[in-house]
């Protein structure tokens, strides 16, 4: 348990805590702690086995702090999970991941430092010689293996850089490939020649020269007129691949015979030519790719596709690749989509590509291509841009004329004052113009909360459900669902309180769309720092949450913590669906999970079911995360919190370890926070 106290002098403290295990200060044994500006903080944290020092940075930057009492007090595996256990309530799909002391952890460092990055670059993406050999076996016995053609625009390249990426397509592993390099009218003369001089090396390659310029969608567009093979794929002109990169995409292509789309992850090039910025990727997130361009580089498309929807459209330059997708994705179903998890494409951030030079103009082109997207596939939804600082659009679906009734159901016990809270949110600060409220009553003993209730008698939008007797969570969301007039249902915690009056009709436009099954909100703790971003498998054991105390507004990696997509699972502290929806799953498990994880287990069956799980950062509520029912340690507690831990790892577990909407190359130690990137996951 470690304890200290600072003075409030004005500034932010933002104090970690580093772990030297032998190996020395580093920042994957860095335990970052709640941001404040002064007071008390007590807290649980993990520490590893060896420790031979500890080093307590209280500021990130220049500043002044004054720390009046500091202490770390060992406590025992059993006193870690009841201080845990003190803090249940019904939301609890980071209940293990607390016991492991990822909840306090200070997420607020965002992406991977370039030292932590060089570090998995040397662990997990440096081919040995044997890797070399093995790959080379491998492709040897391939039988009748795809051939890219690589579409490559070039338009006055800094020639060094333009070798590097030409250099990257010939020194390809897999020899299948064919490389159509379109010189769009550069003004430099020197690249003409040097152009011609590349082809005369490699029969696969074949240079045109255009006469006027015409832009990146114009000299793609030429350069897919001379393509032969059976993938297209896309490179820049200053940009490089890794050796085994085609490898890799042919290796996808066989396995996935039905495959329309392949993708892989990628990352930035340095001015100074160094790795930098990687982008994990999840698997296909329809969401997430309306918001962002997600599957960008490296990825390949089938030739007949392309040609089908009529290659790359003119303007749309800076984001073509982005709208070429969108039409794409209308004919190839979403198991046809495939995501290879390795780091394939290395950006180059300096090269005054298009993108970079006229990037308002790129990120209007790529709003257009998800406004027509949604046009041609009748979906009603409108497009804003400026969802972060990196031009990603936020989608706002349609509500019918007519919207349903939702039936709010709110389990408590006591605790009036969050209730009452919570209610007047929904009576008074919420839009949404049909709601019921039932309020699933779990053994009230306060007079103040029973006279409350009686004094609302009159609210015909508010019912009180009898539920007195053993605490179950499960139980009682069922219970109130089953008691519920609406074709919408939302369980809601007794202690979340309403900021924008939008947020409901926000949720209630995802749950009625075709295949959606389950929707979790963006909450935060009264601070304003995220509580709940989503729910990702297998952190810390069985879940835990995304994005936890990165400060409101902040992007999160890579943008994910602003922007709308799918994920495996979102708490029921704040949740809805469609009724039928949960009818046919069976509502929530009232056996084998009482307490803990049961939103988790429910989200996870209505993925089995078909459907996915939408979480929306544009639906913002404040989650007080207070335990209404007070403190319960006993042994019993601790005993059934285990056999709910037990039943998800046994019934659950494969999921558990590969959750598609994160990536094989994160962590899911309970340390560290979520997307840091992992040392000990090796794909092979």
């Amino acid at each position: 348990m470690l304890s200290m106290e600072f003075a409030d002098l004005g500034e932010w403290v933002e104090p970690v805590l580093y772990v030297d295990d032998g190996t020395g200060f580093s920042e994957s044994l860095a335990i970052r702690l709640p941001s404040a500006r002064g007071g008390r903080i007590s807290r649980l944290v993990h520490l590893p086995p060896t420790i031979h020092a500890l080093r307590l940075d209280p500021m990130a930057k220049p500043g002044r702090v004054r720390v009046s009492a500091f202490s770390i007090q060992p406590i025992t595996s059993l006193a870690a999970l009841r201080h845990a256990l003190d803090e249940l309530d019904g939301d609890m799909a980071v209940a293990l991941s607390r016991c492991a002391g990822h909840h306090q952890e200070n997420s607020r460092k965002v992406g991977i430092s370039r030292d932590e990055y060089a570090q998995w670059i040397a662990h997990h993406d440096t081919l040995s010689e044997e890797q070399h050999r093995e790959i080379a076996e491998d492709i040897s016995h391939m039988k009748a293996g795809p051939t890219f053609s690589v579409v490559m625009p070039v338009y006055n390249t800094h020639l060094p850089w333009l070798k590097e990426a030409i250099d990257s397509v010939t020194g390809q592993l897999y020899p299948h490939w064919e490389l159509l390099l379109v010189n769009d009218a550069s003004p430099n003369a020197d690249v003409a020649p040097f152009l011609d001089g590349i082809a005369a090396t490699d029969r696969r390659i074949r240079v045109a020269h255009r006469k006027v310029n015409g832009g990146i969608v114009a000299a793609s567009n030429d350069a897919l007129s001379m393509a032969t093979g059976d993938w297209v794929v896309t490179v820049d002109h200053d940009d490089r691949m890794p050796a085994h990169a085609f490898y890799h995409l042919a290796t996808a292509a066989i396995g996935n015979p039905d495959a329309g789309i392949l993708y892989t992850d990628h990352d930035h090039l340095t001015p100074a030519g160094e790795r930098d910025n990687p982008y994990f990727k999840p698997d296909w997130n329809y969401e997430l790719a309306l918001g962002q361009n997600l599957v960008n580089h490296l990825s390949a498309f089938r030739r007949e596709d392309v040609l089908r929807v009529g290659g790359f459209r003119e303007g749309f330059d800076g984001s073509q690749d982005w709208d070429l997708l969108l039409r794409l994705v209308e004919k190839v179903p979403p198991e046809g989509i495939i995501h290879i998890p390795h780091v394939l494409y290395h950006w180059r951030i300096a090269g005054g590509n298009f993108s970079q030079t006229q990037a308002k103009r790129s990120w209007d082109a790529g709003q257009r291509a998800v406004e027509e997207h949604l046009a041609r596939t009748g979906q009603e939804a409108e497009v804003h841009s400026g969802a972060n600082s990196a031009g990603h659009l936020a989608i706002r679906w349609r509500l019918p004329d007519d919207p349903p009734l939702v039936s709010i159901v709110i389990p408590t016990r006591d605790r009036l004052d969050l209730l009452r809270q919570c209610v007047d949110g929904l009576l008074h600060r919420t839009d949404y113009p049909k709601i019921e409220i039932l309020i699933v009553d779990n053994g009230s003993v306060e007079p103040e909360t029973h006279a409350w209730y009686k004094s609302m008698a009159g609210e015909a939008r508010l019912r009180v459900l009898d539920a007195a007797g053993e605490f179950n969570f499960s139980h009682l969301c069922n219970r109130g669902v089953g008691a519920s007039n609406g074709d919408v249902y939302l369980l809601l915690n007794n202690d979340i309180d309403v900021i924008h009056p939008d947020w409901l009709s926000e949720m209630v436009s995802h749950a009625l769309r075709p295949g959606i099954g389950a929707v979790g909100a963006k909450l935060y703790y009264p601070d304003g720092t995220i509580q709940h971003g989503g729910v990702i498998l297998g952190i810390g054991g069985v879940a835990g949450h995304a994005h936890t105390f990165l400060p409101q507004g902040a992007d999160g990696y890579q943008g994910r913590a602003r922007l709308t997509q799918r994920l495996s699972a979102v708490t029921a502290a704040c949740l809805a669906g469609r009724k039928d929806v949960y009818n046919k799953v069976g509502g929530f498990n009232e056996k084998d999970l009482k307490v803990a994880f049961n939103d988790v287990d429910f989200c996870l069956r209505v993925r089995e079911a078909g459907y996915g799980i939408i979480w929306t950062p544009l639906a913002e509520l404040f989650h007080h995360e207070s335990a209404s029912r007070g403190a319960d340690t006993n042994p019993e507690k601790a005993a059934r919190f285990a056999r709910e831990v037990n039943y998800m790892t046994r019934k659950w577990n494969k999921q558990l370890q590969n959750d598609p909407f994160y990536s094989p190359h994160f962590s899911l130690s309970g340390h560290m926070p979520a997307f840091s990137v992992s040392l000990d996951r090796d794909l092979g």
